[in-house]
């Protein structure tokens, strides 16, 4: 039961309320209290038993912890329907809508003090950032959240979804080794620790998958790519286990295991299918043409590109628009179709910042280089390389920015500056991560699987 009010305010209510109901303080009080003893509670000068307080609420006609705490009856239940209602919302989405709604949930939680609902509602809005590419806004709500649980004394486990959600707006916004960070002494604070609840363990280790990606450092997503699909069978959240199977395609995939990795999407979309999160299966269309376009098949790619694209525009997620996008015109370059996908690639970059979207600015600025070059342009080329590279170089994404520093080197070396060739090879040499790696220190410590 929550705590209860100062006797002051719950003296007040009980005079409100007396005097809304047109009851004297008499009537109020018998036949267990005196009028006197009425007086003196509304007046704040004494505490009420629990007792008193039923008897109290029983004449006024309200529930013991609404006169205890102000909180109507049945808040808690009321609010928890209606914050499954913005998750529903969300999942189909409409995030600005899910926005409005957990807005509304957050300012009423607040009111009553309802630290639970208030840490969801604040979690919520950070997803819709997240969904709509508000990366800075999503930030600040995860970190609300954390302040919320944390002075409730909530759990480790039980702060993971808001420990994720602001790793993961750090790593949207390109700032890859602190998203690392994050996740990394999470996990380990869990595991060395005993806390070993298969939800939070999941969600961190599927959460991390994409970042190593990016840093080069496959090994270590393998091994937590290994560590999902271990803790899977433990897991209690559907979703969840569908979000796990999404990150750990791209571990898959890299290890030419394209197979099992298409079989990993198909079990992620049936489930996000089941459950009607459309945000979600329209990431999985996306992924799943990724691994046609790794496997070459390319008309397949572009069907399932396309697909996810419409999905994600007609839900507005900019950001994840923006990354569909990207992998769509790298499909359409590869099949002749380079004005259609230079003219994607251009709206993209009208939409994203290095804050917002780093690593897809800085994709883009790569396929149009590729594209400038495939015409000759090679000013043009040299131009869009060398932006791509400052973002990279900005974000640490050390895989990405070996490959780039190639493209580089090769345009350089063949209009005749070997010199400024051999800067760009060094430059991708230097970025390279070692097998294993993220240069943040040793791997988290293991969960007991």
């Amino acid at each position: 039961m929550a705590e209860r009010d100062d006797p002051g305010t719950i003296g007040r209510r009980v005079q409100r309320l007396r005097v809304e109901r047109g009851l004297t303080q008499r009537q109020v009080a018998e036949p267990a209290y005196t009028p006197a003893y009425i007086s003196t509670l509304e007046a704040g000068r004494v505490r009420p038993s629990d007792d008193a307080l039923r008897h109290l609420a029983e004449r006024l006609g309200v529930g013991f912890e609404e006169l205890a705490t102000g909180r109507p009856a049945r808040l808690a239940t009321d609010l928890r329907l209606r914050l499954t209602e913005a998750q529903r919302t969300l999942a189909t989405g409409e995030a600005e809508a899910a926005a409005e709604q957990y807005a509304a949930l957050l300012a009423e939680a607040r009111e009553h003090q309802l630290v639970a609902a208030e840490a969801d509602a604040l979690l919520g809005l950070g997803e819709c950032g997240i969904d709509t590419g508000e990366l800075t806004a999503a930030r600040r709500c995860f970190e609300q959240a954390e302040q919320v649980l944390a002075a409730a004394d909530a759990p480790l486990p039980a702060r993971v979804p808001a420990l994720r959600g602001r790793a993961v707006s750090h790593y949207l916004a390109g700032e890859l080794r602190y998203a690392v960070y994050l996740l990394e002494s999470t996990l380990d604070e869990l595991n060395r620790g005993g806390l070993h609840d298969p939800d939070a363990l999941l969600l961190l280790y599927a959460s991390v998958i994409g970042p190593y990606m990016d840093m080069g450092a496959q090994a270590r997503a393998a091994q937590a790519a290994e560590y999902a699909l271990a803790l899977a069978p433990q897991a209690g959240d559907p979703a969840l286990v569908a979000r796990m199977h999404r990150s750990v395609a791209r571990t898959l995939l890299a290890e030419g295991r394209i197979a099992e990795a298409d079989a990993s999407l198909a079990k992620a979309a049936e489930l996000y299918r089941q459950l009607q999160i459309r945000t979600e299966l329209a990431n999985c269309h996306w992924m799943r043409g990724y691994v046609h376009a790794q496997n070459g098949d390319l008309e397949s790619a572009e069907v399932e590109l396309r697909e996810a694209r419409a999905m994600l525009t007609a839900q507005r997620a900019a950001l994840y628009t923006s990354q569909v996008v990207v992998e769509l015109a790298d499909v359409l370059h590869r099949r002749g179709k380079s004005d259609e996908a230079a003219a994607l690639l251009h709206e993209v970059l009208s939409t994203l910042s290095p804050e917002r979207g780093a690593l897809h600015s800085a994709a883009a600025h790569r396929l149009l280089g590729i594209i400038a070059e495939d015409a000759r342009d090679t000013e043009t080329a040299e131009e869009h390389y060398v932006r791509a590279l400052s973002l990279l170089e900005r974000a640490g994404a050390a895989g990405d920015l070996a490959d780039l520093c190639r493209l580089l080197g090769d345009l350089l070396r063949r209009t005749g500056r070997v010199e400024a060739a051999l800067d760009a090879y060094r430059t991708g040499l230097g970025h390279r991560t070692a097998p294993g790696t993220t240069t943040l220190g040793p791997a988290p410590a293991q969960p007991p699987l």
